[in-house]
């Protein structure tokens, strides 16, 4: 049996750029010490959204319409112009336009991923990925190395919710991760 060595594990994490927030530690967001099952470690990429800044999570089909990728670019870009930060989870779809577009705006977006942080998911996204390590962050639960398996995505939902003043859905199935991340 290997011993965990704790200092190692903390310079690898460090080489690697990546923030560990416990629940104890002064930046974890207190928003998400309000909600159910509390993350007890975030680990970030990046920064964690601003906590005097609004937070608005911006979610929807990964198949969406014309319209949907319309009004997904839409409403990014009207709220990262009033300066409010966008929050997501990369995925294909309505995620991925909304964080594209808060960034070509210049405002900071904020990635909640279902694998570790070192991890890009979907690969279609790694331009928003590396963009938002250096202008919002990139956040997750999973530590790293962690692959986006499917049971990890409905759990980093509340994540999501939990980080968002507001849930703006752009088109959703009634069954799907976006009605998840709602209730």
């Amino acid at each position: 049996k290997q011993k965990w060595d704790v200092k190692k594990e903390y310079q690898l994490l460090k080489q690697k750029k990546i923030h560990m927030y416990p629940m104890l530690h002064p930046d974890y967001p207190e928003r998400l010490k309000k909600i159910p099952d509390s993350p007890q470690i975030l680990y970030a990429l990046g920064e964690l959204p601003a906590k005097d800044r609004l937070s608005v999570a911006i979610i929807g089909a990964r198949m969406c319409s014309q319209y949907g990728r319309y009004m997904a670019r839409e409403f990014a870009i009207a709220l990262a112009n009033a300066g409010i930060q966008v929050i997501s989870g990369m995925a294909l779809g309505v995620d991925g336009i909304s964080q594209r577009a808060a960034l070509q705006s210049g405002t900071n977006s904020y990635a909640v991923l279902g694998s570790g942080v070192d991890i890009c998911y979907p690969k279609e996204n790694e331009d928003i990925y590396k963009l938002m390590c250096s202008q919002g962050g990139i956040i997750s639960e999973y530590p790293p190395g962690t692959t986006p398996i499917p049971r990890n995505f409905p759990p980093r939902n509340r994540i999501i919710s939990g980080l968002a003043d507001v849930i703006l859905v752009i088109e959703a199935k009634d069954k799907s991760g976006t009605s998840i991340t709602v209730d």
